[in-house]
């Protein structure tokens, strides 16, 4: 059967189709507040869908797979990077938003943009920008997303950035914690908060078991993970440890997951929770029960013990630490090493958070290659 031709599409069949999937309580597309420089209409993606693509198709968005999420290269090439991070996160928020009839479209937008800002080497290399940018106002890897999306990246001829629709760009400066505690961030926000939590409280763990940073007995003792593998011990005996430890991660993601949704579920039950600025006013609705939250907490603190200040771990970020100093302290003292359309920045933005939003654009790799070739030897 061939195809039907462009000018005989029907231009609103995506608000059909969420006027039957989506719950009241969701952002329907027909109610977006638009986006910041107007566009017409796509015949047959919604604007969720619009933002979906062009955050894949953004340079920085690629540029997530060669970035940290908490351990380096110099460890070991299995653990997660801030792209596999990201995808996790968008197949957790879908999850939980088809469950609640939630706008999909717009949860994975706003799960593939939540980490677009961060910088090369994860936390620790955002802690360095915050310190070198700290009398330009800092540096957030939330901020910097809202940057990237809204001025970095120039893909499109009539407008700077990616032009997201404005519901993501505000689901973007809620992680920035601007948000009005009488207007809440829209449920599909809330869930793609909430699924980055549980995302990284399990493979964190994962990939410090891969590393034998931690051992599992160990991690056994923490309430979180030995709840867990109780549950697992109701339907498997005799699995040998890998196999247990498969079997409790994949537990921790389903319990977490269902513990989220059935909150959920009772709260927006209630009449009074039946429009968008209902649940806005109310208090937050994706949340984990008090008794996971608390163990959530431990699991956390014990990781930040045992685990993001192991002795591997920080002689390797006091070593990226440094370099990222150097580079930026050079980049400083010779601004003609600044690529070409960044250097056009510079009268804007100044020559401080011009340097910052490249070197923050850099992968982990490209961060190690420009170092050696520009800086290494100069001990700049």
């Amino acid at each position: 059967m061939n195809a039907a031709p462009h000018d005989s599409w029907e231009p609103a069949t995506w608000l059909a189709r969420e006027g039957v999937l989506l719950a009241a309580y969701a952002m329907h597309s027909a109610d977006s507040a638009g986006r910041k420089y107007p566009e017409p209409e796509h015949p047959y993606r919604g604007p969720f869908q619009r933002d979906r693509d062009r955050i894949v198709h953004a340079a920085a968005f690629r540029r997530l797979s060669s970035k940290t999420q908490v351990f380096t290269g110099g460890l070991d090439d299995y653990h997660r990077t801030r792209l596999t991070h990201t995808l996790e996160v968008a197949s957790v928020s879908r999850t939980i938003g088809r469950t609640l009839r939630l706008n999909e479209d717009l949860i994975e937008a706003l799960a593939l943009v939540h980490d677009l800002g961060h910088p090369p080497y994860g936390h620790a290399g955002e802690d360095v920008l915050d310190e070198c940018l700290r009398g330009e106002g800092g540096f957030s890897h939330n901020r910097q997303g809202l940057r990237i999306v809204e001025e970095v990246e120039h893909r499109y001829p009539d407008f700077p950035g990616l032009n997201l629709s404005l519901e993501v760009l505000e689901g973007q400066t809620a992680r920035t914690g601007t948000w009005s505690v009488n207007r809440r961030p829209l449920v599909e926000a809330q869930v793609v908060e909430a699924a980055d939590s549980i995302a990284y409280d399990t493979h964190d763990a994962d990939d410090a078991l891969k590393l034998e940073l931690l051992t599992l007995d160990e991690l056994l003792t923490v309430p979180l993970w030995s709840e867990a593998k109780r549950r697992v011990d109701r339907h498997h005996a005799g699995l040998t440890e890998s196999e247990l430890k498969r079997a409790v991660l994949h537990e921790l993601l389903d319990w977490q997951v269902s513990d989220v949704v059935e909150r959920a579920r009772r709260r927006l039950a209630d009449p009074a929770l039946s429009s968008v600025e209902a649940v806005r006013a109310a208090e937050p609705i994706i949340t984990a029960s008090p008794e996971l939250a608390q163990q959530k907490l431990e699991l956390e603190k014990f990781l930040r013990s045992r685990v993001y200040r192991h002795p591997q771990v920080l002689v390797l970020r006091a070593r990226v630490q440094q370099q990222l100093r150097e580079m930026f302290a050079g980049y400083l003292a010779r601004p003609e090493l600044l690529p070409p359309h960044f250097a056009a920045r510079v009268a804007r933005h100044g020559l401080r958070r011009t340097i910052g939003d490249y070197l923050a654009g850099m992968t982990d790799r490209y961060a190690e290659q420009e170092y050696e070739r520009l800086f290494a030897q100069q001990g700049s």
